[in-house]
């Protein structure tokens, strides 16, 4: 993923309960603040393989379909179908940290309508801050 931007949060959580929220697509407009709808629309081997997702963000906003690859520790996505979003590739990945987990989320956006890569990268950001604080709420309770 070229020009893409990342951060971690510590979560007080085995990963494997990390991963299990993460996995849990329906839930995500209870905890990511620009997420109003996630519908799976497929799955492989027990886990979510396609999503339709519908984000309101500030910056963005647009339906759009994810296509996900699964690993113990790791999550990753990639846009298959999107209006607004030309690019929409990410990963959390989560290791363990003391008596908890470290999460890491990574994430491109591009849209297919001129922006300034500040906004991009504001974008960016604001996803990301948002979706870990929202998952960390969520797993700690």
């Amino acid at each position: 993923m070229a020009d893409q931007t990342s951060a971690s949060i510590d979560i007080a959580a085995a990963p494997a309960e990390v991963m299990a929220v993460i996995a849990d697509f329906e839930d995500y407009p209870a905890w990511v603040d620009s997420i109003t709808s996630a519908e799976v629309l497929t799955t492989a081997d027990g886990r979510p393989d396609h999503v339709r997702m519908v984000l309101d963000h500030a910056l963005v906003k647009d339906t759009y379909v994810l296509a996900y690859g699964w690993a113990p520790d790791a999550v990753r996505w990639r846009l298959v179908e999107g209006t607004l979003l030309k690019t929409m590739d990410g990963a959390y990945e989560v290791r363990p940290q003391g008596s908890g987990t470290r999460v890491t989320y990574t994430l491109a956006v591009d849209v297919n309508m001129p922006m300034i890569g500040l906004f991009k990268r504001k974008a960016e950001k604001t996803i990301i801050d948002g979706a870990l604080k929202g998952l960390k709420k969520r797993v700690e309770g």
